[in-house]
């Protein structure tokens, strides 16, 4: 949880430093004399970069041990937070950002991955809810730090205030490094902390629905994997799901500074809206895994949400107070579809070996709705932004959709299996 949430407020500070400051004239955008679109080039960068990297960085992941994978993305996309502070014009700005992408990119499938080692399928969600529930909380923790830098340190030593926002939330990244590498569980059945019985247990916990976490992916597994047309409609429905994620991770203080809110008000504002996606995102997936419904609390937060954009995006352009209130649902909800999501995946994957593929691949394909989600809030639509709101509403819906029609399918299937096969989750 600690580690996705460093990487997230990492990830997610440029949002805040496009608009930190900005009364002042000493913004990102301002200071770097970039325009709209070379900022948005700047946010997809990072995103084509996660894509290509994502699935080799994952399966390094597994052939040199987790801990030590993760120590290293940490410390490395740590340092590139930091550079981001000492660039100064749109090159600069591009070419780190492409490496804070590629160093990030193998963590949060990872962690998917690593998942399927420790807990069963029915205990998954609630698991990957928690770590997926601090992208929220890093967005809320970073709108309150950035909050706090643009008041008190926007000019000391000559440094307008995001420089110090890159810096401050970079080096939490790269300190963190070491006892992640000397600290973060690899896999049960070696886990020295762990009794010969507790191994044991472990082992036996996760007979039948998933394999050592060492074994290596094979070939077989690969092509079997690839081959599997259900895996591209789950791959297809995250897609629509990360269009929201994406656009809420990046744009939700450009979204508040429309509402009326300047200034640094529009960092601190972010704030309550994040605060509640971490709650729902928990009590989601907690529901989830309860009664063994993974896809419908995804098709479920899938609507919501997408209902909710819908009438922001309906909302008179002068209806701030109510727009705030339904930015609530549409981002605590559209959260809220990742976890039993990811754990419906996972659950549907039957070796360690495919999951090694299948779920970097899942959200790898997610990046082709990360790239939508830059593009869709246009500042000349200020404050209504109809555009991002309707286009996020049209892909929640229709993914919910997509969610329904598998979850159809795999009721299908479990009717026709005989007695004792192994049947697919739901």
């Amino acid at each position: 949880m600690i580690i996705h949430m460093l990487s997230f407020i990492d990830r997610a500070n440029i949002g805040n430093a496009k608009v930190l400051n900005r009364d002042e004239g000493d913004s990102l955008e301002e200071t770097l004399g970039i325009s709209n679109q070379q900022y948005l080039v700047a946010l997809m960068i990072f995103i084509v970069a996660f894509t290509i990297v994502q699935t080799p960085c994952n399966y390094m992941l597994k052939k040199y041990r987790p801990s030590r994978a993760m120590a290293l993305m940490m410390f490395c996309w740590g340092v590139m937070t930091i550079v981001l502070a000492t660039v100064q014009n749109f090159s600069g700005l591009v070419a780190v950002r492409f490496f804070l992408g590629a160093f990030e990119s193998g963590l949060f499938p990872g962690l998917v991955y690593i998942l399927t080692f420790w807990y069963r399928p029915e205990e998954r969600a609630l698991r990957i809810a928690f770590i997926v529930a601090c992208s929220s909380l890093g967005s809320a923790f970073g709108g309150a730090i950035a909050f706090g830098v643009g008041r008190t340190l926007n000019g000391v030593r000559g440094l307008e205030a995001w420089r110090w926002l890159f810096i401050i939330e970079g080096i939490p990244s790269c300190l963190a490094a070491l006892p992640v590498l000397l600290l973060f569980p690899d896999y049960p059945e070696d886990a020295r902390w762990l009794s010969e019985d507790e191994r044991a247990l472990s082992a036996a916990r996760l007979a039948g629905v998933a394999s050592h976490g060492a074994d290596a992916l094979t070939w077989a597994d690969a092509r079997a994997t690839l081959a599997d047309w259900r895996l591209y409609a789950h791959y297809l429905a995250y897609v629509s799901i990360s269009v929201p994620f994406s656009s809420n991770s990046l744009f939700a203080p450009t979204i508040v500074a429309g509402l009326g809110y300047t200034g640094l008000d529009a960092q601190l504002f972010t704030v309550p809206p994040y605060a509640v996606a971490f709650a729902v995102t928990l009590a989601v997936a907690w529901a989830a895994d309860r009664f063994e419904a993974r896809s419908l609390a995804t098709c479920g937060s899938m609507l919501v949400a997408g209902a909710s954009f819908v009438v922001q995006g309906a909302l008179p352009a002068d209806a701030f107070k109510a727009r705030y209130a339904f930015l609530f649902f549409s981002l605590s909800f559209s959260f809220a579809s990742i976890p039993p999501s990811l754990s419906w995946l996972a659950a549907n994957v039957h070796s360690t070996g495919a999951a090694t593929l299948a779920i970097p691949l899942n959200v790898a394909f997610g990046q082709l709705g990360q790239i939508i989600g830059v593009y869709i809030y246009k500042d000349s639509e200020a404050p209504s932004f109809p555009t991002g709101h309707f286009t996020n509403a049209g892909f929640l819906l229709e993914g919910a959709v997509l969610i329904a029609a598998l979850r159809v399918f795999y009721v299908r299937r479990n009717g026709k299996l005989s007695y004792g096969a192994r049947a697919w989750r739901l």
